[in-house]
């Protein structure tokens, strides 16, 4: 429906694909995408590797919607056939790295703001292009959000299949120190700091938090890393295990900081608790339209930049999440298409 947008969009994506931008190397596609939006005729604000633009006729009395995604990307992991950083297309998929996480959100979110910043709103809108999702850094979104204007809404872009996550699970990295004391291991010396970090373990393993969500389930904590001892016949003094946390929107981290360390019997140091659980009411009215149009309504396992805002948000772009992260990581180009569209159907004309 909207095939000049969706050319557009397709023709940038290949362009920002063939230019690297790992996570706080963003500098050149951010270089890149800052004058194409000047070349369309808009204003670019830039801090770091975020890129930004306020809808002309910004005006203060109205709410304020925020189209955000992020332009790094991981590395190429191991089995790529395609070249990861060369576009290319084939039987309607755009293969390289980021198309999919999250290129193709970028590319039709900033399609939709020209789009329908061409005719009076009655909204502001501000697209943003932000560095650093992928490893939750400073210099992004969270550093782009202390510059913005009061913020009503956001819609984060990532691959959804087009459906609305209207719930984000949060994180929470412990790292957690058992101390025991050295000894041979041929005698019966010391104090394994093994054998007394196993019950604390199993605790992490079978603890069950009280309050579940109905888009995020439980509390789900995880132990994912373990390391003790300094060599075979030394009781070792020191076990470390490190707990991967993911909370709903019913706990802040601390309150499940503060839970974990009134049961454990070891030190408990979170390495952030700053990236918190999110949820929107289901009566916001972009979550109304969504319905409207037949989207799916779901709660996110997987942490974005929707952690980092606080105000209501929604998560939804083109693309799937199962190929985020993978060897020839692909976007279909209907896939693009279909996200302008909707984008533009949730928004156009929109009162909030």
């Amino acid at each position: 429906m909207y095939q000049d947008e969706t050319n557009d969009a397709i023709a940038l994506l290949q362009q920002m694909i063939a230019i690297s931008s790992f996570s706080k190397e963003e500098k050149s596609v951010a270089d890149f995408l800052e004058r194409y939006i000047e070349i369309k005729g808009y204003v670019a604000v830039r801090k770091d590797n975020n890129v930004w633009i306020l809808s002309p006729g910004f005006d203060s009395e109205r709410p304020t919607i925020l189209l955000n995604s992020h332009i790094d990307t991981v590395k190429p992991v191991a089995g790529w056939i395609h070249d990861a950083l060369r576009p290319s297309i084939e039987n309607g998929k755009l293969f390289g790295l980021g198309s999919n996480d999250a290129g193709a959100s970028v590319v039709s979110l900033l399609h939709v703001f020209f789009f329908l910043t061409q005719k009076q709103q009655a909204y502001n809108l501000i697209f943003a292009a932000s560095a650093e999702e992928e490893i939750s850094g400073k210099d992004g979104v969270e550093s782009l959000l202390l510059e913005l204007p009061k913020i009503d809404f956001a819609i984060v872009g990532e691959p959804t299949k087009m459906n609305l996550a209207v719930a984000e699970k949060g994180l929470m990295v412990l790292d957690c120190t058992v101390l025991g004391k050295a000894g041979h291991a041929a005698r019966n010396e010391g104090d394994n700091a093994i054998y007394k970090a196993l019950p604390i373990i199993e605790w992490f393993k079978t603890f069950d938090f009280e309050k579940k969500s109905e888009l995020l389930s439980a509390v789900k904590m995880t132990v994912t890393q373990i390391n003790a001892g300094t060599q075979h016949n030394v009781i070792p003094d020191k076990c470390s295990f490190v707990v991967d946390v993911r909370s709903n929107e019913m706990y802040s981290n601390q309150e499940i900081l503060d839970e974990v360390r009134k049961y454990v019997d070891c030190d408990v140091q979170p390495r952030s608790t700053r990236l918190g659980s999110t949820a929107t009411p289901l009566n916001h009215a972009i979550v109304k339209r969504g319905r409207e149009l037949n989207r799916a309504l779901f709660g996110s396992p997987t942490l974005s930049d929707q952690a980092l805002m606080p105000f209501p948000s929604v998560k939804i772009g083109p693309g799937d999440s199962a190929r985020s992260h993978t060897a020839d990581e692909y976007i279909l180009l209907n896939e693009i298409a279909e996200a302008i569209d909707i984008y533009i159907q949730l928004l156009d004309g929109l009162v909030i």
